[in-house]
Parts: structure tokens; C-alpha cells; sequence
């Protein structure tokens, strides 16, 4: 079946037509060019491959779907898995701050000639080395306050049952035929490659060899019986599909990488291997002499989660994918072509970010540079981890990794600035009632006022107001247009105002016995627990038990975190401060530890000096 004929079934469905009219229009066959095709679609509606990709047009508009890659269980992960992860668990928290009901699914892959020949490697059958190495990323997902709702593996029975299915839409619509493939295979990416995506190189004995260009890795020539997909039918589509929907890449740049391919012929895809070949995997069915190609069984868990295929459809428009930016291709071209194929939406995004090097260097186990993410979220905690990674994640670069830039911006920025500002605040010395003190409007009045004998703001305090009560909608810009580091870095210098707030006006020096300074010294105070309310709030999807500490520190109860509640110094508005007058929550310890290197570039715990 060609894909015009597809697009003619799924517009009548779309329009409502009965069957016998709708037979009746397909045996017109000079109804099926593109000209007269457009003529015989009523004006009630056009059929429109990319309109579910983009904006929030699905139905469940307080539904949220997001996703990370099934990562491969050929090794144990490594720090770019981690930051997949925390992307996609930032968002999934911000979502649910914002009032939508929202999924996060994770997970592994599990199928493909790589893990079979590491299991034999190990000595171990297929399914115990997958759940051995599965269980590591389980493990360091939950040790790093991953909030995965769907945790999927590959080899599961429901997953095998929807492969099954997509298959079979697959075939009986037309666009999977048997055939001979013949090209270039790279067994590490598990993945296909024409002529133009390998060069000559040579391997460590000095021999030629044939590599990928883009990941570097050895291919080999590859020549048997699979079945194809008819991958180039869908080149126009998906070309359609891209320039009607500018977002439906995020960045930009990948965006502009997924056009680029689309300007050459798409050659048919293989999506299977032969058994003898490869055992570990989906058998294709109705043929157990052929194996489901790994890429197809595994995208498809992103339907699997969504209940495809019967239950999907409350879960599956509102989907959008995190990935790395090597499996690309696989997301924004393979995926979408297949999705069509079978008739059902396209995601609405695909989130795609970059990778990590270490000290300038790309990962590698040749070169014992792989960062080992449980390891370090043990050494800086699980929040300084996810802080690390979000606040110098930028998703269309590359970003490097080494301990010491790790230490100096957590002790600068959560040890130091907002740990310090807390302390400041809460100390003894300074709050001795351990209150939220009452705010004077005649200290802190709407407008400044100069010459006043009475102790009272000044023109940098009213900055500082400005920036703040502005902070929950630059931090929400930044985390729609997946710029996590940017809304960080607001927060971060609201954060240092603050301090220069409380530095500024010295309340140490105040006497808490004189009524003009006590008033004074409980402004103070009312000003920067209510920064520090809205900074501990806004920070609850980058470090959730950080945040946490704060928030109950300043007995803000679990109801009053979400972004309804971000309504900052209302009594500087004429307003009542739900929060005045309250008691504070128990003092639990310092908020983040500073940390300190080791000789053997490791770090430790610094115990900070806490104000008394």
C-alpha cells in the first residue's frame, strides 16, 4: 500500500465517510493523484500529517507524557544516561507543579546482536546479564530522586505484544515487504548505513577497515534476506511534517540536522535480522525465521507505556521525547515514518540534547575517563548532581565534566549563596522567636521615600522586590523553551541580591530592643524569607530534597509548594501574608555541605560554620 493510499483511508476516517462510499473513491484511480485527491476531501477538513506534533493540541490538555531513550544494557551507565534522566525528570516535576497530571516513563532496551554477544561475553544467558545491568540503572535512578512513573524493559510480555501489533499494522497496510538487504551494518549502534555514512580507517594492527562517520565505529558488509520498510516513501511527509511543525525538534540546531537528511532519498529500511543471526529478540510474527530490527522493538515502548494498543489514547497525545543527539536520526526521521505508517499521531516534541566530555575529552572506556554518575551523586549528593548537570547543561552543546567545576558551583552556589542566606536568616542571634517576623509597610512603603528619620528601604531593595516578583515567569519561559540553565542562573542571581539585600542592611547591628529598629529588623527578615520561599519552590524539580529542607525549615507546608502559591511579599501589596507570624519548621542541619577535594581528586563532606 503506498503512503498516498495510507493518507486516503486515514482522511475518510477523519471526515466520517461510509465504507461504501469510501470504496467507491479508492477504485477511482484517477482519484489517487495528489491534485485530484485534494478535490475529493471535503472543506470541513484537511488531513495534516503533522498537526499532533507540535502544540498542545491534544484533547487532555492537563496530560503530560514525557520520556527518556530505553537506555542499552550492553554496559552500566554512565553520566550522559544520568542527565537524560534528570531532564526529563525536571520537567515531568515542573509539569506537575503546574496542575498537570503527568508520565514519566524510563527504562531499558534490551533486545539486539550487541547484548547478545555481551551476555556471551559474561558467560551469563540474555535475560539474567539484562536484568543485572537493568537493576544498576534502576538503582541509580532511584538514588538520584529519579520520579519515574513507568519503569519498562524491553523483554517484558506486554512490550512484546505491542511490537507484535505494530508490526502487523505495518504489514497489512503494505509498507513492510520482504527483500534483500546489502550495505554497511554497525553492530555497536545497531544501526543501517548507506556509502556516504562510512569512511575508510584503519584498525589497531594497522588493517583497513570501513567506520561510521558519525560515531567512529567499525562496520561490516552485510548481505541477507530481511524484510523492509518502505522508509522512502515517507521522505515528502516527513519533509511536510518538519516545515509545517518548527518545534516539533527542539533545538533548533537538530531541528535544522533532521531537514538537512530529509534534502536526500531516503533508502528503504531493513527492520530485521536474520534468526540464525540473532536469537535475542521479538521473532517477526508469522515468520520465527526473522528478528524484529532493535530500533523498531524499542521505540515502540513509548507506546507501550501510553497502553498502545488499545489504551493509548489518553496518554500518547501528549507525548514528547527526551534524547541524545546520537540517536537523532532514529527519533526524528525512523520513528515519525513508522508512526504514520501505522496511522497513529506523532509525539508532539522531541527534546534533544548533547553530550558530555570529561576534561575536554569524549568518554571512553579506552581512555578510563567514563564518569560513573552513582559514584559521584554518593561523592556530591544526588542534588548536587542533578544541580551540576542542569545548571551547565546546555542542550545544543557539548558540555564538559571535571570535579573541580562541580565543587566550586556547588559550594559557590547551594553551599555558600542560598545555604548561607538560609542560615543568616533563621539564626538564633538574629530570630531568636524562630518566627516568620511581620512585614511594616512604613519601613518597606510602595515607593521609596527619601529623608524619612524612620529606618526604611532603599532605592537597590526595590530592585531586588522587581526581580523577584518577576522570577516565577522567567523561570517558567526558560523551562518551556528547555533552557533549565538559564532559569537556574535567574534564580542564582536573585538569590545573590538577597544576600546583598541582608549584607547591605546589617540586621546583626540592629537593637531588637528599640521599636524603630525591631520593625526594621523584622522587614528585614520578612523580605528574605519570602526570597527564599519562592527560590526553595521554583527549585523543587532540579533538587526536590533540597528544596524540601528549605521549604519545611520555613514551615511551608507541602500544600503551599506549588506555582499557585509563588504570589511573592504580599503584604508589600496591601495583602495578608498567609506565612506571618508562623512558627518556623525544626532546624534539620545545614542545607548543603560545603565539599573539599581529596588528593585523589574525590570529595568529601566540609562542614560548614553555621550562624548561632
Amino acid at each position: 500500500m503506498s503512503l498516498y493510499r495510507h493518507c486516503l483511508i486515514k482522511s475518510m476516517n477523519c471526515m466520517n465517510v461510509s465504507s461504501s462510499d469510501f470504496s467507491r473513491l479508492l477504485h477511482r484511480k484517477s482519484a489517487l493523484r495528489c491534485r485530484s485527491f485534494s478535490s475529493l476531501i471535503s472543506s470541513r477538513t484537511s488531513f495534516d500529517l503533522g498537526r499532533s506534533a507540535t502544540r498542545d493540541s491534544s484533547p487532555n490538555k492537563d496530560y503530560y507524557y514525557i520520556t527518556t531513550p530505553i537506555f542499552y544494557v550492553n554496559a552500566a551507565p554512565h553520566i550522559g544516561h544520568l542527565y537524560s534522566a534528570v531532564i526529563a525528570d525536571c520537567l515531568h516535576r515542573y509539569k506537575q507543579m503546574r496542575g498537570f497530571t503527568s508520565k514519566f516513563s524510563t527504562g531499558t532496551d534490551e533486545h539486539g546482536l550487541k547484548i547478545q554477544q555481551a551476555a556471551e561475553a559474561a558467560g551469563k544467558d540474555p535475560l539474567s546479564f539484562c536484568t543485572e545491568v537493568s537493576e544498576k540503572f534502576k538503582s541509580l535512578f532511584q538514588s538520584s530522586q529519579i520520579s519515574y512513573t513507568d519503569y519498562i524493559r524491553t523483554t517484558g510480555e506486554q512490550h512484546r505484544r505491542a511490537v507484535e501489533h505494530f508490526w502487523t499494522v505495518l504489514y497489512d497496510k503494505g509498507f513492510i515487504y520482504k527483500g534483500v538487504y546489502e550495505g554497511w551494518y554497525s553492530t555497536p549502534d545497531e544501526s543501517f548505513l548507506t556509502e556516504s555514512q562510512v569512511a575508510d580507517s584503519k584498525d589497531k594492527n594497522g588493517k583497513p577497515i570501513k567506520v561510521s562517520l558519525e560515531s567512529g565505529h567499525q562496520v561490516e558488509w552485510m548481505k541477507e534476506e530481511n524484510y523492509m520498510f518502505r522508509l522512502s516513501e515517507f521522505r515528502p511527509a516527513l519533509l511536510q511534517w518538519l516545515r509545517e511543525n518548527p518545534r516539533a525538534v527542539r533545538p533548533t540546531k537538530f531541528y535544522n540536522i533532521a531537514l538537512q537528511w530529509l534534502q536526500e532519498d531516503l533508502p528503504d529500511l531493513s527492520v530485521s535480522r536474520q534468526r540464525d543471526r540473532l536469537q535475542w529478540g521479538i521473532p517477526v510474527p508469522g515468520d520465527p525465521g526473522q528478528t524484529v530490527y532493535v530500533w523498531l522493538d524499542a521505540l515502540v515502548n513509548y507506546l507501550t507505556v501510553a497502553g498502545y494498543p488499545e489504551g493509548h489514547s489518553q496518554w500518547w497525545p501528549a507525548a514528547r521525547h527526551v534524547v541524545g543527539k546520537d540517536i537523532l536520526k532514529f527519533h526524528a526521521i525512523y520513528w515519525p515514518a513508522f508512526l504514520m505508517a501505522a496511522g497513529v499521531p506523532l509525539p508532539q516534541a522531541i527534546y534533544v540534547h548533547s553530550h558530555w566530555t570529561v576534561s575536554g575529552q569524549k568518554m571512553s572506556k579506552s581512555l578510563g575517563n567514563v564518569v560513573d554518575p552513582l559514584e559521584r551523586s554518593q561523592q556530591y549528593t544526588a542534588d548536587g548532581l542533578r544541580y551540576f548537570l542542569l545548571r551547565q547543561g546546555v542542550l545544543d552543546t557539548d558540555c564538559d565534566y571535571y570535579d573541580d567545576k562541580v565543587i566550586k558551583l556547588l559550594n559557590s552556589e547551594l553551599a555558600d549563596t542560598l545555604g548561607g542566606l538560609l542560615n543568616r536568616c533563621t539564626a538564633p542571634s538574629i530570630n531568636p522567636e524562630q518566627v516568620y517576623p511581620s512585614f511594616c509597610g512604613l519601613c518597606f512603603p510602595t515607593e521609596y521615600v527619601r529623608g524619612s528619620s524612620e529606618r526604611k528601604a532603599v532605592p537597590e531593595d526595590y530592585r531586588l522586590v522587581e526581580s523577584v516578583s518577576r522570577l516565577s515567569a522567567e523561570v517558567e519561559h526558560h523551562f518551556e523553551n528547555l533552557q533549565i540553565y538559564k532559569a537556574l542562573e535567574t534564580v542564582s542571581h536573585c538569590v545573590r541580591q538577597t544576600n546583598g539585600f541582608f549584607q547591605r542592611h546589617a540586621p546583626w547591628k540592629l537593637n531588637r530592643n528599640n521599636p524603630q529598629d525591631r520593625r526594621w529588623l523584622d522587614t528585614i527578615l520578612h523580605v528574605a524569607l519570602e526570597c527564599l520561599r519562592v527560590y526553595g519552590t521554583l527549585l523543587q524539580p532540579v533538587v526536590p530534597m533540597t528544596a524540601d529542607m528549605l521549604l519545611s525549615r520555613l514551615s511551608v507546608k507541602p500544600s503551599r509548594r506549588g506555582w499557585e502559591d509563588l504570589n511573592f511579599l504580599t503584604r508589600y501589596q496591601g495583602e495578608n501574608c498567609p506565612f506571618e507570624g508562623r512558627t518556623l519548621g525544626p532546624d534539620t542541619g545545614i542545607l548543603f555541605s560545603r565539599l573539599d577535594r581529596t588528593e585523589k581528586a574525590e570529595c568529601k563532606p566540609k562542614k560548614s560554620k553555621k550562624v548561632k
